[in-house]
């Protein structure tokens, strides 16, 4: 009898280290540098790979490259293949291999940068060694990694809904009031008679798809205050900035008003106690038992909200 010889696809590795090289630098012109090769070769290397997958792996976002959905998942297989090849070459010469236990995590893109730094931390200082790993982005594309497993743990504002087929599970990490802040040159001003000050003053405002903009116009609608809207920003980010340079007020978890006012070089004038935003972490564990996914529980509710 003969025997059936099944052919395999093969991964060609050289394509996948520069891939993995140009997603880490952000751009094939700083990993050509790294790499000591031409740009015209790498590009060429890349896009062989992508036919060979059948989906674009970046997409151009201005003069920097974004991963797509599908770079997502191919960055962070190319990270365990590269990682454990650095095992496997400490192990053969003799070095301490220790390998971290690895937390990824997806971030949604509407969360402040200080918050979720606050919320990493305690994985970060976890007695076991644990390499964190963030990808940001929608909720909905982050949830999907979630579902493959390709993701440990989903950081957002909001809870997983029923709509959502998906068997995964909200963990409260906490709730807190919003702060409204002001550049320092106008903070005296705005703040006397707040919040009624807020009435007619420039703001500048999280766009619709966000937690916190939802609360606002509630807030703002109960109150009858009716400030005088000059930018919205999905990025929270990029309204500190905007603040900063004087063009108006903004609002921010009243959790990170040290951090906020620290680097900014802007002033608190209040808080708005009735407007309370929640934070979630979304895993496919009832119970956490990931050593990372449990310490940022745990460390959410002792060291930020004091639950």
């Amino acid at each position: 009898m003969s025997a059936k010889i099944e052919t395999m696809t093969w991964l060609n590795y050289h394509h996948l280290l520069y891939f993995w090289s140009v997603a880490r630098a952000g751009s094939v012109t700083a990993a050509c540098r790294q790499l000591r090769l031409a740009q015209p070769t790498v590009s060429a290397q890349i896009r062989t790979l992508e036919r060979s997958f059948g989906h674009k792996l970046f997409r151009r976002s201005g003069r920097n490259l974004t991963l797509t959905e599908t770079g997502l998942i191919v960055y962070r297989y190319a990270n365990e293949i590269f990682s454990l090849g650095q095992e496997l070459i400490d192990t053969v010469e003799g070095r301490p291999a220790g390998a971290p236990v690895r937390l990824r995590v997806g971030v949604a893109d509407v969360l402040p940068k200080l918050l979720v730094f606050r919320f990493l931390e305690p994985a970060l200082r976890a007695p076991g060694p644990v390499q964190v790993i963030c990808y940001e982005g929608k909720p909905t594309p982050l949830l999907g990694l979630l579902a493959m497993h390709d993701l440990d743990l989903v950081l957002s504002d909001a809870p997983i809904g029923p709509e959502v087929k998906l068997r995964a599970f909200n963990h409260l990490l906490g709730e807190c009031d919003i702060s409204i802040f002001a550049p320092k040159a106008a903070a005296r001003r705005y703040r006397k008679g707040f919040p009624q000050s807020l009435d007619g003053a420039p703001f500048l405002m999280p766009t619709g798809n966000t937690s916190l903009r939802r609360l606002l116009d509630h807030w703002f609608a109960a109150n009858r205050v009716r400030p005088r809207i000059v930018a919205e920003c999905e990025g929270s980010a990029l309204l500190k900035v905007f603040s900063e340079e004087g063009l108006g007020l903004f609002a921010s978890p009243s959790v990170i008003d040290e951090h906020v006012e620290k680097h900014y070089n802007v002033r608190r004038l209040g808080r708005l106690e009735s407007a309370r935003e929640r934070y979630y972490a979304i895993s496919v564990e009832r119970q956490a038992k990931h050593p990372g996914v449990a310490a940022v529980v745990e460390g959410a509710h002792r060291e930020i909200f004091g639950a």
